[in-house]
């Protein structure tokens, strides 16, 4: 009964490994994104004062999709 217990542990633990190699790369990918839209519109904010622009609205919800 502890070979079985051994082997479950051998195949599993790959998997788990793998998934969690992906999940932290999508998260600091995410991240990373996020970040730079942040900055990104903190630059254009500071353009548009430069020109005497108004403030750039806020997106409020996501892109309709077409509709097919």
């Amino acid at each position: 009964m502890d070979d079985y217990w051994v082997a479950v542990a051998w195949t599993l633990l790959p998997t788990l490994v793998v998934g969690g190699i992906f999940f932290y790369v999508l998260r600091s990918i995410i991240r990373a994104d996020r970040n730079e839209r942040r900055e990104y519109a903190k630059i254009d904010a500071q353009e548009r004062a430069k020109r005497g622009l108004p403030p750039a609205a806020a997106r409020t919800e996501a892109p309709a999709v077409s509709e097919q």
